[in-house]
Parts: C-alpha cells; structure tokens; sequence
C-alpha cells in the first residue's frame, strides 16, 4: 500500500485512525422485514455520542486504521461475523470517518487503537430499515395560512 490511500484521499495515510462498527439493520423484502448485520464506519461525533449512552443499533465498535480494513477492497475486520455485510459506499464513508478522527483526535480516547468496545446502550427498538422508501405525496405539503404570502 502507498503512502496514501486512495488518490482522492491524500490526507489520509494507512495508519490513520478509524472505528468500524458492527450494526444491526433491517432490509423490507416482499412486505417482510429481515434483520442484516452490516459493518460500518463510525464518525467522531457518532461515537461519542453512543459512548455517553445513546440508544444506538451497534453491538459493537474496533478501533483499528483505515489501513487495516481499507486496500483496494474492504477487508472484513477480525472477529465480526462471517454473515455481517458491509454498508453501501463503505470505502467513502471510512475515509470520511477518518478524517473526522484527525480533526477530532480526542475521539479516539473513547476506544484504544486495536481493541473492541461492546458497552453500548444497544437497542433496535427503533429499527433501521435500509431500504425504505419514501413517496412523497401532495398530502405531503405544508398548508400555508392564506395571508403567507401578501403584503399587507
């Protein structure tokens, strides 16, 4: 691996900091709702706000690089399931993981480089669905008081 990751990323080196995290999602198939274990990176501001006790659909979080899990492909981290998926757009959401670490550096307090964190307040009572799609309809619209737009 170079110096750099990838062209578009000259910032980052291999070695930066980066959390991936193991997340339970749901996929809606023919009307039915599946649960999916999916690997993901986590921002800064994503991850202090779990570690200070938000609900939150991760089971668990590795502090490694981005190095580690990003070459030309993602690599799956060791110990999470062989089942779990990677996210939509994982390599350009790591490297904007990383670089939140590196303007934040005092995130990476939260998880020791090369250790896991599994203390969260998991919850999937809200669940994620990752496939949802919203039709927006005209019942949609807000209604305005007819005076909205006259000069009076």
């Amino acid at each position: 691996m170079t110096n750099t990751l990838l062209s578009d990323a000259t910032d980052l080196s291999a070695d930066d900091y980066l959390v991936v995290g193991l997340a339970t999602c749901f996929v809606k198939e023919d009307g039915e709702v599946h649960e999916v274990e999916v690997i993901e990176p986590i921002p800064s501001a994503a991850l202090e706000a779990i570690v200070k006790g938000i609900p939150t659909s991760y089971k668990l979080a590795l502090a490694t690089t981005i190095g580690d899990v990003v070459t030309q492909l993602p690599q799956k981290p060791q110990g999470f399931p062989d089942s779990a998926q990677f996210s939509d757009e994982f390599v350009i959401r790591a490297i904007a993981a990383a670089r939140t670490y590196k303007r934040r550096d005092i995130a990476q307090t939260h998880i020791p480089p090369g250790t896991t964190r599994n203390d969260f307040k998991y919850s999937i009572e809200r669940k994620r669905v990752l496939n949802m799609s919203r039709t927006v309809t005209t019942d949609d619209n807000v209604k305005q008081h007819s005076h909205t737009h006259k000069v009076l």
